[in-house]
């Protein structure tokens, strides 16, 4: 429960709803909006109105999260539907004054003291949750077995995730789960449907709505004094086409959190996937593929069973075969076969998963449920590209020599110690088995011996033993964590959960800020604004949340120290950017910016990059970009959710009368792990 608790508080888990079938590739768009009749669109404005005034009442009478949240899930769902007009059924209307009546009946019980969809068993119940990254409240739903809590038994868990669907909404999908379909009697396992944010390949702000969801179940069931019923040794992973794609990268990516991922179709490349794709991208842009290709994690599998499935005839049936010649070729012939994958193909079939072929694939699972997941592997085998995604099992990689290059960890517990062979890792931590004691260890490191002392950190509730590892100068030695810590404050370096790049800012409590001081140049001017607009509109279409925005003057100390700040506008127009600007690695005078030794009229040109904070340590600060991405690349396969411009750039404003955003890019590229320029993965 601890180690599962442990990997939803840093991010992600998924799945797809395997009943779900989505359209292949160049399919997307969403069939035109249907307006609903005046009648319903009135009922529709009543009910928002009334389920937004009890809302108020509920705040000012402290009623917290997570009724609140649970109740208000249904008003966010009318609201963005409306706002987007994005009635695409014929029923959209209906199933929005649906949602907003149910979101009242709730408030109702709650005005009498009762909360009774908490105890439901045996169908879907929507939930909402409060993200951290925006504020928003976000819906999943949670479907107990009939027999839940009715005896002394430990119950697994699947996540799973929707397909892409180009009609879905919130509204869509509060319908979808609003119980009113009893479940499988044969259900034997708690089965909890993400909403994702909607179709963005459980990416970004995607991928961690997976997280806080099965975050915010786990806290559901703790306060419901239901925690001891969970078995978080046997959680299955499973998904179908975007699913599948999804339980590709994140199921390689935290290798260490289920017992089985079963991922269909899907894609593990952007290269090959994509058929539009030029052969060779920018170097910063070939890098950063690396975050979510899963093809490059695929040695993972060595850390978890996998059990996957294509029809013969669907394209997407590539996915699990780049896995499989990836791991041959990383692993060799022989060592492969010790990878626990089985790969199902259903002959003549295409881009679809039949009711028979779900039982294939759930059959094949329950062997490697039925053994569960080890708490403490003896051997771990781990590759990382990022520090995005640093650890597996007892095994945490805490820098980097060379971002976006293989970084791999083969570790053995041994009698002595430990026995370990790394690549590309600077920093590396182990954890001690449970039992372990704060006597000396020896860790054969790389072709050395190096004696270490274990120490303890807190891990939660608890408390674990560790020792740390630090490179330099090709030599090993062991480290105590405080040296680490206050390294890392002397000299930024990339680290875990703070790498980079300028799209990572936007998957953690975040804060945009407008200047509101008078701008040295009017096009960085129009420029910022339109960027901050065009943020602003694509964050509430695509991540379905409110963009969190203040004025300068506006931003307190509790924003500067828990959130990333993302500044838009010029020193004289936003205090903030006046005040982190000599802890950055450029100059920005009225009259130019100098960038690594060459200058650029400031009257036409802006910087954008991440960097860490000058004012709160492991937070990043943000000029003039939100994502790097725009609605082009979303209304189109979720492949093209990629960085456009890495770490930093410099702008040319060549239109900003006509098109403030029409600019032509001079320079970008990604920082070293240090934070500092590099020739390398830059360019124009």
């Amino acid at each position: 429960m601890k180690k599962f608790r442990c990997f939803v508080a840093l991010l992600a888990a998924m799945i797809f709803s395997l009943e779900m079938l989505v359209p292949l590739a160049g399919q997307y768009a969403p069939p035109p909006s249907v307006k609903p009749s005046e009648e319903v669109l009135k009922k529709i404005d009543e009910r928002m109105n009334k389920l937004e005034g009890v809302l108020r009442l509920f705040r000012r009478e402290k009623i917290a999260d997570p009724i609140l949240a649970d109740i208000e899930v249904y008003l966010k769902a009318a609201t963005w539907i409306t706002q987007h007009d994005e009635f695409y059924d014929k029923n959209a209307g209906d199933w929005t004054v649906e949602a907003l009546e149910r979101g009242l009946l709730r408030a109702g019980l709650v005005s009498q003291g009762q909360w009774p969809w908490f105890q439901r068993t045996g169908a879907a119940v929507v939930h909402g949750y409060r993200s951290v990254i925006d504020g928003s409240v976000q819906p999943y739903a949670v479907t107990l077995p009939a027999d839940y809590g009715k005896e002394v038994k430990k119950w697994r868990l699947e996540v799973v995730l929707h397909g892409r669907n180009a009609s879905l909404t919130e509204v869509s999908f509060l319908h979808q789960f609003n119980g009113d379909k009893p479940a499988p009697k044969d259900q034997d396992y708690i089965r909890l449907d993400v909403y994702g944010r909607g179709n963005n390949g459980y990416r970004w702000a995607g991928e961690r709505d997976v997280a806080e969801a099965v975050q915010h179940f786990f806290l559901v069931e703790q306060r419901m004094n239901r925690a001891a019923l969970l078995d978080d040794k046997r959680s299955v992973l499973r998904g179908f086409s975007m699913g599948g794609a999804g339980t590709w990268h994140l199921g390689l990516h935290y290798p260490d959190q289920w017992c089985v991922i079963s991922p269909g179709a899907g894609f593990t490349t952007t290269h090959g996937y994509l058929k539009e794709l030029p052969a060779q991208l920018r170097p910063y842009q070939e890098a950063c593929l690396r975050i979510y290709d899963a093809v490059d994690y695929a040695e993972n599998a060595f850390n978890v069973p996998v059990v996957a499935y294509g029809g013969e005839k669907d394209p997407q049936l590539q996915a699990a075969r780049n896995i499989e010649q990836r791991l041959q070729a990383d692993l060799g012939r022989e060592e492969a076969k010790k990878v626990a994958m089985k790969l199902l193909v259903a002959p003549g079939l295409g881009h679809q998963l039949p009711p028979q072929w779900q039982k294939k694939m759930a059959e094949a699972r329950s062997e490697y449920i039925a053994k569960g997941r080890p708490d403490y592997p003896p051997h771990v085998r781990f590759v990382t590209y990022t520090l995005k995604y640093p650890s597996c099992y007892w095994v945490y990689i805490w820098g980097m020599q060379r971002h976006y290059e293989k970084a791999s960890v083969q570790a053995e517990r041994v009698e002595e110690g430990f026995k370990v062979t790394t690549r590309n890792v600077r920093i590396l931590r182990l954890r001690m088995p449970e039992g372990a004691t704060r006597q000396a260890i020896t860790v054969q490191i790389d072709g050395q011996r190096v004696l270490a002392q274990p120490y303890e950190q807190p891990v939660l509730n608890s408390a674990a033993l560790f020792v740390d590892l630090e490179q330099r100068d090709g030599r090993w030695q062991a480290v105590l964590p405080q040296k680490i810590e206050v390294d890392q404050l002397r000299k930024p370096q990339k680290t875990n959960h703070f790498q980079g790049p300028i799209d990572d800012a936007f998957t953690a409590p975040f804060l945009c800020v407008r200047g509101t001081g008078t701008p040295w140049h009017e096009a960085t001017e129009e420029y910022a604004r339109a960027n901050l607009e065009r943020f602003r509109k694509e964050w509430s279409k695509y991540f379905r949340g409110e963009l969190p925005l203040k004025d300068d003057v506006e931003v307190e100390a509790q924003d500067i120290a828990g959130r990333h700040l993302v500044l838009f506008g010029d020193p004289a127009s936003n205090s903030l950017i006046a005040q982190v600007l000599q802890g950055l690695p450029f100059t920005w005078t009225k009259d130019k910016i100098t960038w690594n030794g060459k200058d650029y009229s400031a009257s036409e040109h802006v910087p954008v990059l991440i960097y860490p904070s000058p004012l709160s340590p492991n937070h990043y600060v943000v000029l003039n970009s939100g994502h790097t991405f725009h609605a082009a690349d979303f209304q189109g396969s979720n492949a093209l959710l990629y960085p456009r411009l890495g770490d930093y750039a410099i702008l040319k404003l060549i239109g900003y009368k006509k098109d403030p955003l029409n600019v032509k890019l001079c320079t970008a590229g990604l920082f070293d792990d240090f934070w500092r320029l590099s020739t390398v993965q830059s360019g124009p």
